[in-house]
């Protein structure tokens, strides 16, 4: 996967001449090896992922950018299938070969093995073990640690390579990743790093490249600039998710349908079927732009049907944020004009003005204001109402894209079950002063349009963070 990002060159010449950084996922069959490179590419396309054992056949390459700059190659090698016969052979070549040294030992058995040889899979994990720089070895905790698994850790150590067991699957077993690290120990291995191919997680990732820069100094400000570069990366997509979440949120709030319907009839009328019709798109619309953003697909996430409900929405000529939207406050002159004009003293009689006067003071703010609010005020007159989205659906529609980013940024690129975001999730709390920032939206229907128009709104920047904030609050 490439990440576009300009950088330029830095660091010492030692690691500016040298090569990338070579990298083998090795292990047995079916433990993730597919799966983990899958989750650092963040691709669910690397490759082949299957229950059955043995899905990885030959070694198959796949390079990590920081930007335009090439860091490091991932291998991904097959399953050492047949460890004991491995054992026995090797053993065969240095009882011939007493001179040889482990690692000479591995370089023999490779030269040795034919194609078409019962061990040449092992064969194919062997060279490229040889050829790499530092071994990631995948582990399944939830299998008994058995013995097969000791002795591959043992013909690994030959390369004289460094070597970081990955536990994968560590949800739920403790007790079995407790067992594995006391097993290591008897090898003099205590790298390890939890890494779950299905419940993601960025630290640990982070901290994947911070291992290998502690073991192999040459590569150290290479893998640094990698580590920074995806820390923007991936900041920049979380903020850039909770954005378009705060974008749909925005919209639903401000969208309003006219009606003249009666308000027994309201369930059944055009005007709200086409209301619950445009908040049910806009939230789909969400969901593909938000799959996009972290490169899934609809196969990975089940949105179920929101449940919309109406509410009734006239303009209060006498709320403070429309007479603010008009630029009236205590001070301004209009106002002043108006009250005088009733004969009320604002510091006492407060914004008691009848809505002749306040049309009045409306109407000295100029042309600009009419064309914000022209329609409201016209349909005050007439009777017209408006349905909008009630607050309790509002509420639900962020609850469940909270859950939702919560869900795509926890989610590895191996995972193969399909996340469900709730109808109605049962947990979670709207952002603090969430009544305040709906009444807002409610006074701006010009919002519900293209919401980058908008950015230059004081105003709606501040809800747009608000919202953001809370989103992300102790994500990042």
């Amino acid at each position: 996967m490439t990440i576009h990002f300009d950088m330029k060159a830095s660091g010492r010449a030692v690691e500016q001449d040298a090569p990338l950084l070579e990298i083998a996922v090795v292990g047995h069959t079916n433990t993730g090896k597919t799966s983990l490179i899958r989750t650092l590419l963040r691709s669910t396309s690397f490759g082949k992922v299957e229950d059955a054992a043995g899905s990885t056949r030959h070694v198959e390459r796949a390079t990590i950018f920081a930007g335009s700059e090439a860091v490091l190659n991932l291998h991904d090698t097959p399953g050492i299938e047949d460890v004991y016969a491995l054992q026995d052979e090797l053993q065969i070549i240095a009882s011939r070969n007493k001179r040889l040294t482990p690692n000479e030992q591995l370089e023999k058995f490779v030269l040795t093995t034919s194609l078409n040889d019962p061990l040449e899979q092992e064969a194919k994990v062997i060279r490229q073990i040889l050829r790499s720089d530092v071994l990631l070895y995948v582990i399944d905790v939830r299998e008994p640690v058995l013995e097969k698994y000791l002795i591959e850790i043992e013909i690994l150590g030959k390369a004289i390579k460094p070597i970081i067991p990955i536990f994968n699957f560590t949800a739920a077993h403790r007790a079995e990743l407790d067992l594995w690290r006391k097993k290591l120990a008897a090898f003099n291995i205590y790298a390890s790093l939890e890494l779950d191919t299905v419940a993601f997680a960025f630290e640990a990732e982070k901290r994947l490249y911070q291992k290998i820069q502690s073991l192999l100094e040459i590569h150290y400000t290479r893998l640094q600039r990698l580590i920074d570069h995806r820390a923007r990366i991936w900041n920049q997509l979380c903020i850039s998710a909770a954005r378009r979440i705060a974008g749909l949120i925005i919209t639903a709030a401000c969208y309003r349908e006219p009606t003249d319907d009666d308000r027994n009839s309201v369930d059944t009328s055009s005007a709200a079927i086409r209301l619950q019709d445009f908040v049910r798109q806009a939230e789909q619309n969400c969901l593909t732009d938000l799959l996009k953003m972290f490169n899934f697909t609809d196969k990975d996430v089940a949105l179920q049907k929101i449940p919309v409900q109406n509410g009734y929405w006239q303009l209060d000529l006498f709320a403070p944020g429309i007479l603010k939207a008009y630029g009236l406050d205590i001070g301004s002159a209009a106002l002043k004009g108006a009250a005088a004009g009733a004969g009320i003293d604002l510091m006492t009689g407060g914004l008691s003005l009848g809505t002749a006067s306040i049309l009045g003071a409306i109407a000295g703010t100029g042309w600009s204001t009419f064309r914000r609010y022209g329609k409201e005020i016209q349909a005050k007159f007439q009777g017209t109402r408006w349905l909008c989205v009630d607050d309790n659906t509002l509420q639900l529609l962020y609850l469940r894209q909270h859950q939702l980013l919560d869900k795509l940024m926890n989610r590895g690129h191996a995972a193969r079950h399909i996340d469900q975001v709730d109808q109605q999730p049962e947990r979670g709390d709207p952002p603090d002063g969430w009544h305040g920032i709906i009444n807002i939206l409610r006074q701006n229907p010009a919002w519900s349009g293209l919401l980058s128009l908008h950015n230059h709104d004081d105003q709606y920047r501040l809800i747009e963070k608000n919202l953001v904030d809370a989103l992300l609050n102790s994500k990042l």
